[in-house]
């Protein structure tokens, strides 16, 4: 049997402890929440060294192209439910993808002197669940508050255009990797209701942590992990019903 990681036991203790938390009497409001964010990849230097595209910026022939690159949008939807006025429950789903161009850094075609380059794909659909804990106020004022939870995160990355083998000799691929990733998440932002306690204006930063199994040499790419962690600032709409 695969041994449970200690984040998975901690992030069950707490959501247990909300439920036991939560009084017996109070009201459940449930709610759709939506909206739209961007996510930030984390930075370079905080990613693991056999991170795919770390192996990509720094092996003997590296590509050029930045992490910052796939810095882009997302969407999700949420269904929540509310136990009273300090507590809520949430299962959603966010979708990202992106394509960053690269070429080889210092390398041409000898032939006609173009780029040798490629396309870098990035897309990831976290499935996320939270619970969010809001100290102060109702749902008709302004409520700020923090949040924990877990994702699993479908992912798929690929490397496609051409490429240079080992006896420098310049060839046409597409290189892919396919996975399910697990993780961590953690979150602060707040409510703002609108005209009452059904509709609200929020704003959240969730960062996720996660990395998924590439494959490596096998897979025909640098390195053996791809770091999925990063943080996404939401902005969204909130009805309760």
């Amino acid at each position: 049997m695969i041994p449970m990681p200690r984040w998975v036991r901690t992030a069950g203790f707490v959501l247990a402890a909300a439920l036991i938390a939560a009084p017996a009497s109070a009201q459940i409001v449930q709610g759709f929440h939506m909206g739209v964010g961007v996510f930030y990849p984390r930075q370079f230097d905080s990613r693991d060294p056999d991170d795919v595209l770390v192996q990509d910026l720094t092996f003997a022939d590296p590509l050029e192209f930045s992490i910052d690159n796939f810095r882009s949008g997302m969407i999700f939807g949420e269904w929540t439910a509310d136990v009273g006025s300090h507590l809520s429950f949430g299962v959603g789903v966010s979708y990202y993808s992106d394509r960053v161009p690269s070429r080889y850094l210092g390398l041409m075609n000898d032939i006609d002197g173009s780029d040798i380059a490629q396309d870098l794909r990035l897309k990831m659909i976290p499935i996320t669940g939270m619970v969010r804990f809001m100290p102060f106020g109702s749902p008709s004022t302004f409520q700020p508050y923090v949040g924990i939870g877990v994702a699993a995160i479908p992912w798929r990355y690929n490397e496609s255009g051409q490429f240079i083998d080992v006896n420098g000799d310049i060839f046409t691929d597409r290189f892919t990797a396919t996975g399910t990733a697990f993780g961590p998440v953690l979150a602060g932002g707040f409510r703002a209701p609108v005209g009452g306690d059904i509709y609200a204006l929020t704003m959240e930063w969730k960062y996720q942590f996660a990395t998924g199994n590439t494959g490596g040499s096998a897979n025909n790419f640098l390195g053996d992990k791809i770091d999925l962690s990063g943080g996404t600032l939401n902005f969204g709409f909130l009805v309760r019903f």
